[in-house]
Order: C-alpha cells, then sequence, then structure tokens
C-alpha cells in the first residue's frame, strides 16, 4: 500500500529472526518498495549483546542499530554510609526531601513461598508487604519490566525503588516513568548497594528527584539491548549498516494507553520516553527524507551510501565508541557507525548499486533464476561470471579469508572535482592493497573503480574476526568504509 501511495521513504519498526530472503517478508516488501526508487529503513533488532542477533539483513534495506544520546536524566541513590551513586529514572513522584527510609533487597522481602528469584527480580505477588511497607525495595533489572516491578513495590507499600542492572545490562539505563520514585542504577553499583545492606544492622537509602542533564560523557555508546553481527544468513553483507540514537527517546505518545501500557497504568501522557532499534530506525528514516528533498534523483543506494560513509567510531570525548560494559565496540555493533547528518549531506563519494545488482546478489548466493524472475517481476538470467566480493557494498567483509582475494568496488562522485587518496587502516595479521591509491575526478556523476587485495599475513594470523578501514580522501571529505575480515 505504501508503494501504491508513492511514499519516498519507509520507516520499518519491525522485524522477526532472521530468515533466508524468499522467506522474509519484509526484505520481499522492501525489494519491490526499492524498484520504486522508495528508501527503506529497518530496526537491527533488539535481542542483543549477543553475536549474530541481527535481523533485517537484505542489502538493500538500512538496517539501524541504537546507541545513547548525550542527555541523562539522573536520580541519586544516596546510602545511610553517605555513599552517592547515579541511576535515572522519570519518576514524577518525590520522596520527602533528604528523608531517608529503611533499605532492604526484595530477595530479603519474599513471601514465604517465593523462590529468592521470583523476589530479587520483584515478579507479582512475590514481595511481602509486611517486610516492604514503609521501606525503600532493591529489585534486579530483568525478566519482567521495570516499571511493573516499581508497580509490585508500591503495592507491597514500599516508599521507593532502586533497580539494579544485572551482569547483562550492566551500564545500560533506561529511563522509565516509574509509579513511585525510583532510580535505576548500574550493574558495579548495584553490587555495592547489596553489600551495603548485607553488612549493615539498620540500612537506609534516599533518592533525589530527577532532574535532566545535557552534554553528558561518554556518548554515543552502543545499547546492551541493539542486535549484533554477523549478518546469519550473509555473513559477507555486513550488518547492521549504522547507529543512531535509540535510548531514552522522547517522543509524542497515543493516549490510548498508559506510558507503560500496563492495565494498571491509568496515567495518560501527551509525550514518552522508550528505548529500541524502533527509535533509532526513524531518525535514520527522517535524516533520509531530508537527503531525497535535497537530491530528489540519487537512488536508495546512494542515500545509504552517504550515511554510512560519513558516519563516525568515535565518541564525544574522541574515544573509539565503546558497548554498555565499557568495552570497546565494533563494526558488529555500530556497522559504518554513529550517523552524522550534516556530514551525510555531503557525501563527496558514493558508492551506487541498481535493482539488477541486487538481483545479480541473489544469484551469487545460488538463488535460481526462477526464483530471481519471480522476485523481479521480469525474466532474469544470471550473469557469468559472478562474485559476491565485487558486491558494490559500502563495506567491505571477508568471513572466510583463505588466499589472497582481491575485490572492486565502483565510487561516483557527488562533489566537486577533486583528487581522492587511499587510506588504509589494516585489520590484525592481514595485508591490504588499494589499487590506483587515488582517484581523480574531473566532474560529478563520474565514476571510478579501484581494487582493494586482501592477504592473510602470515598462517599464525588470529582465526577470528578482526576489523579495519579504508577512507578515501581529497582532505574535504572522508569517505569511509568498515573492512571486516575473519581468516581460515
Amino acid at each position: 500500500m505504501a508503494i501504491h501511495d508513492g511514499v519516498d521513504v519507509l520507516s520499518v519498526s519491525l522485524g522477526g529472526e532472521p530468515i533466508d530472503f524468499f522467506n522474509d517478508s519484509i526484505a520481499i516488501g522492501s525489494f519491490h518498495a526499492i524498484k520504486h526508487g522508495i528508501v527503506v529503513v529497518c530496526s537491527a533488532g533488539n535481542s542483543g549483546p549477543a553475536d549474530g542477533t541481527v535481523v533485517n539483513i537484505a542489502p538493500w534495506q538500512i538496517t539501524v542499530g541504537a546507541s545513547t544520546m548525550d542527555r541523562e536524566f539522573p536520580s541519586i541513590v544516596v546510602l545511610g554510609n553517605d555513599m552517592h551513586y547515579k541511576g535515572q529514572s522519570l519518576s514524577t513522584k518525590v520522596l520527602p526531601h533528604q528523608k531517608f527510609f529503611p533499605l532492604i533487597s526484595a530477595a530479603d522481602a519474599k513471601v514465604a513461598n517465593a523462590s529468592v528469584q521470583t523476589a530479587l527480580f520483584c515478579q507479582a505477588g512475590a514481595i511481602d508487604p509486611k517486610k516492604a511497607a514503609g521501606k525503600v525495595l532493591v529489585c534486579l533489572r530483568g525478566l519482567n519490566g521495570g516499571v511493573e516491578k516499581g508497580q509490585q513495590a508500591s503495592l507491597a507499600g514500599a516508599v521507593g525503588m532502586i533497580l539494579a542492572n544485572d551482569i547483562f545490562t550492566d551500564n545500560e539505563i533506561l529511563v522509565e516513568a516509574h509509579v513511585l520514585p525510583a532510580s535505576n542504577i548500574n550493574y558495579t553499583d548495584g553490587l555495592t548497594v547489596f553489600t551495603y545492606i548485607n553488612s549493615t544492622k539498620n540500612p537506609t537509602a534516599y533518592i533525589t528527584p530527577v532532574t535532566t542533564q545535557i552534554g553528558t560523557k561518554p556518548a554515543p555508546f552502543m545499547a546492551a539491548f541493539s542486535s549484533k553481527g554477523p549478518n546469519t544468513i550473509t555473513p559477507e553483507i555486513l550488518k547492521p549498516d549504522i547507529t543512531a540514537p535509540g535510548v531514552s527517546v522522547i517522543a509524542a505518545y497515543t493516549e490510548a494507553e498508559g506510558p507503560t501500557n500496563e492495565d494498571f497504568d491509568k496515567r495518560r501522557v501527551q509525550f514518552n520516553s522508550l528505548s529500541g532499534t524502533s527509535m533509532s530506525c526513524p531518525h535514520v528514516s527522517g535524516i533520509v527524507g531530508l537527503l531525497k528533498t535535497l537530491y530528489p534523483n540519487w537512488s536508495p543506494a546512494a542515500i545509504k551510501s552517504a550515511i554510512m560513509t560519513s558516519a563516525t567510531t568515535l565518541d564525544n570525548l574522541n574515544e573509539p565508541i565503546l558497548n554498555a560494559s565499557n568495552i570497546k565496540a565494533g563494526p558488529f555493533s555500530y556497522g559504518a557507525g554513529h550517523v552524522q547528518p550534516n556530514l551525510a549531506m555531503d557525501p563527496g563519494l558514493v558508492y551506487d548499486l541498481t535493482p539488477t545488482d541486487y538481483l545479480n546478489f541473489l544469484c551469487t548466493l545460488g538463488y535460481n533464476e526462477t526464483l530471481i524472475s519471480l522476485l523481479s517481476k521480469n525474466t532474469y538470467k544470471c550473469p557469468n561470471p559472478i562474485n559476491l566480493a565485487n558486491f558494490n557494498y559500502p563495506s567491505i567483509t571477508i568471513p572466510n579469508l583463505v588466499g589472497p582475494i582481491t575485490v572492486t568496488r565502483t565510487v561516483k562522485n557527488v562533489g566537486s572535482p577533486g583528487i581522492y587518496r587511499a587510506k588504509v587502516m589494516r585489520p590484525m595479521g592481514i595485508s591490504i592493497y588499494v589499487k590506483p591509491q587515488k582517484l581523480k575526478f574531473e566532474k560529478a556523476g563520474e565514476e571510478k573503480t579501484f581494487s582493494v587485495t586482501l592477504k592473510v599475513k602470515n598462517a599464525q594470523a588470529i582465526k577470528e574476526y578482526v576489523f579495519g578501514e579504508l577512507i578515501w580522501s581529497d582532505n574535504v571529505h572522508y569517505v569511509r568504509s568498515p573492512i571486516v575480515v575473519k581468516a581460515v
């Protein structure tokens, strides 16, 4: 229907499991959209931080991961021993000014017939009001939603809740519209709070009212939930393609539901804060809309290339973007990097592709001509010879490098005339040679082809994925492509 209506951009905050293209309804639908010049932007999924969880992995889709922005909503947890821990919240309810309340772990507040685990996660019916009433309750994040835990705490008569991250969510803090004074703290701070409770005769705590902080550092960092590569269907295509803000994103909200979508939530709000790749995907869709306004004749692939090659892999401290566990993230988390809309307006060079190139891509995967013809709605013949490594994608991924391999790419000048020189950051243990080393463009629309030869430097090379990059630069534009290699 969207194709029929003649839309310019499809923002698809949907996804299932990574599956074969011809069983993937979103991949099939978006291929037809691309044929009509419609750009399709998709969520990468919320199944991180495990590897190989990324969905929407067709090369004609722009697949978006989720990262943070430099805005936080601090609510400080103050313990009776005067230790302060910065959490976050969007709770509108506050405790009496600087009044400390008894502090209890949810595991110590369980009803007799509940397991320690169900109590610790503050699941329905697990908290004993006789033990929790009038106290600040500490719940562990996971299994059920944070606001639902707060509701259980509130039902048991608790005056406030400290939501402590588990080891998987680590430093990823989600701000939520809690029903009682509450703050979500990270994993290490949570451990300290539990230690304080277990080592203190009468533990107490206070939770400060929520404030807004702008310009927080480091930002962005990757959300723990953001689904990751490698691409399990076609490992030769790096996914996700890009990352964008997807944590604690404020936007207009339906008044048909409460902010938590829970039955108990009778509140109605015009704006809400949500997290997920469903929130990062529309950021990129909006950027695509701006690029289509500027360049109505650019293909979906050119727009995608502009977004990818202008992205950054550095945060606002000028350090490599981290994941939620404070470890350096990589292309399987963020693809080409974090989106930079203003630089995408002037990419210099683009890696272009046509619908026929996508059909040829399917051919290299071994799909037969009958099946591909069904998708293309025209008779299709596989070109011979054809090599998947030469598919003109803005990233270069070689999942099984044995002997030397040479891949080709073609770039189109969409800026002013100039000379671009190649600069390579080699993946560990891999040698890379680019030929030619410089490309001279006389006019806009001119195309030049180059080759990249990759070779394992020694037989003892690491047998896992290693990462590098290729940058073409005229000293004004920096056209960056991630290089992802696994030696076998």
